[in-house]
């Protein structure tokens, strides 16, 4: 399994026989290097969203578009974008499992708010989610932005991920101490990459938090564009 960070909360994950891309957000990314987009999407067979801000949606169709791949994420926008701008999706909801390349992508909970822009303002996209994203003997969790939730703790018990990509940055999201505490709490990682952290300076800046707060766990601090083997 191979995992590259894209910047802020964009990654590659190659999982089986799947590339996806997830809340791939590079145009317009200050952390992102533009000059290396094709290196970041080449191959790519599924894009997932985690919900529907810009930051995280924002190259999801002209991606979709680009590479023929299918956008994978919540009915609402998923269903929306089919019927408006004529993209292949695969739309599901929360506990519901689909199989892409081998890898089994399971959606659940978050809590944060989901919108996309509109003529007139901010429009519906259906609820924040993260995903459980089981393959090659591991199970990731894709927080999304969430802050902490009760519902870790069945997420923790149930699906039993070592892997964890938590938002970290605060302002938006839960922070690096809360995310630690959520970590030690209700689940059993064995690695813990953060993500939406860096980018803008109402983030966070640094993971030593994180670090401190998760002893005996390998907190990997992601570079962008460099690979994760896991």
């Amino acid at each position: 399994m191979k995992l590259t960070w894209l910047g802020h909360a964009g990654f590659r994950l190659e999982i089986e026989n799947a590339v996806i891309l997830i809340d791939p957000w590079l145009t317009g990314n200050p952390t992102f290097p533009e000059a290396r987009r094709d290196e970041a999407v080449k191959g790519a067979t599924h894009i997932l969203l985690t919900h529907g801000h810009g930051d995280h949606s924002g190259d999801a169709l002209a991606l979709s578009r680009e590479l023929d791949a299918p956008v994978v994420g919540i009915f609402d926008l998923i269903s929306y974008w089919e019927g408006t701008e004529g993209i292949a999706g695969i739309g599901f909801n929360k506990g519901g499992t689909v199989d892409l390349g081998g890898a089994k992508v399971t959606m659940v909970n978050a809590t944060h708010s989901s919108s996309i822009s509109g003529p007139d303002g901010p429009i519906y996209a259906g609820h924040e989610s993260g995903y459980m994203i089981a393959g090659e003997g591991h199970v990731v969790y894709v927080s999304g932005d969430t802050d902490i939730m009760a519902d870790m703790d069945w997420m923790g018990d149930l699906h039993k991920p070592d892997i964890g990509i938590l938002c970290t940055g605060g302002h938006f999201t839960m922070d690096m101490a809360r995310a630690a505490y959520a970590a030690r709490r209700y689940f059993d990682f064995k690695t813990v990459i953060p993500c939406h952290y860096k980018t803008f300076d109402a983030l966070e800046q640094s993971a030593q938090v994180l670090i401190d707060g998760l002893p005996g766990v390998d907190v990997v601090e992601p570079r962008i564009m460099e690979t994760i083997e896991l």
